[in-house]
């Protein structure tokens, strides 16, 4: 059966609808009065439709959405449960509607060479990488042996993963812990996203006080928290720069991260230049 319905089929209960919608005010911080005034949408219709009395049109829908900073995944949600079909594909990452944007991608992560570079979804699972990246990882870890879809989360905190190699290890995981929260697609976070944080807080020696935990003033001197992995007995730091896609307009086009490792300081990227020479030699 499929899934999608138009404005012509019978709608929805309108509760579900309501609820969807006070959970999204809720979850803003909005007030009924507030969200009409940015909307242009009266007080009257969003209070009849949050209690299941009117039933929105398509384009006020997806302006209460809108103003409400919705991500489009979810809007398809609050359309469907109106009774109308979704608006935005949610076609694959590699899809060919989506080749413009992969080929864009494709391009950024090789001119970052020689350092890693990797595109992830939302849930942080690797889609795409330059060929510094799985050689830097190789350096510390049997990359072959880790099963796929890879997860660059649950590489740093398995223990048989990059974990031993982590410097600084209790304030590393809890800023990578608050960064899941922080690039949530529209700060939600969904049920893919607290299975991941379930998952890797029942690894062990992952600090159970990091959602209030604030960060090490350990190295005052640098604007952002680098993380460092450990070779040979010295510490590489690197800080990352995340990217994500201006105006998307499908799914898969706004939950994309392109996250690009840089190192945090002259004697890690003269190291890290020489780890790869020396890797390239024994090919």
């Amino acid at each position: 059966m499929n899934a999608t319905r138009s404005s012509s089929d019978s709608k929805a209960p309108q509760s579900e609808l309501g609820d969807l919608l006070r959970y999204w005010r809720d979850l803003r911080g909005v007030s009924q009065l507030d969200l009409s005034l940015e909307a242009g949408v009266s007080q009257r219709q969003i209070s009849f439709i949050e209690s299941g009395r009117s039933a929105p049109g398509r384009e006020t829908l997806l302006i209460l959405a809108q103003t409400l900073d919705v991500p489009l995944r979810e809007r398809n949600a609050l359309l469907l449960a109106a009774g109308y079909a979704p608006v935005y594909s949610e076609a694959p990452w590699n899809a060919q509607e989506m080749h413009s944007v992969i080929r864009a991608l494709e391009r950024v992560v090789r001119q970052h060479e020689p350092f890693p570079a990797i595109v992830m979804d939302r849930h942080w699972n690797v889609l795409m990488t330059n060929d510094a990246a799985p050689r830097f990882f190789g350096c510390f870890v049997d990359m072959a042996s880790r099963e796929g879809p890879r997860n660059m989360l649950h590489l740093i905190f398995d223990p048989r993963g990059m974990r031993p190699f982590v410097a600084d290890w209790e304030m590393v995981s809890r800023s990578l812990l608050q960064r899941v929260y922080r690039e949530s697609v529209g700060h939600v976070v969904d049920a893919g996203t607290r299975r991941l944080l379930d998952e890797l807080l029942a690894y062990p020696g992952v600090p159970r006080d990091w959602k209030a935990h604030q960060a090490s003033s350990a190295a005052p001197t640098m604007p952002v928290i680098p993380i460092g992995f450990v070779r040979d007995g010295v510490v590489l730091r690197y800080f990352s720069m995340v990217t994500t896609l201006g105006a998307p307009q499908n799914v898969a086009a706004q939950e994309l991260r392109l996250e690009c490792m840089f190192p945090a300081d002259d004697e890690t990227e003269e190291r890290h230049r020489e780890l790869l020479a020396e890797l390239e030699q024994r090919r």
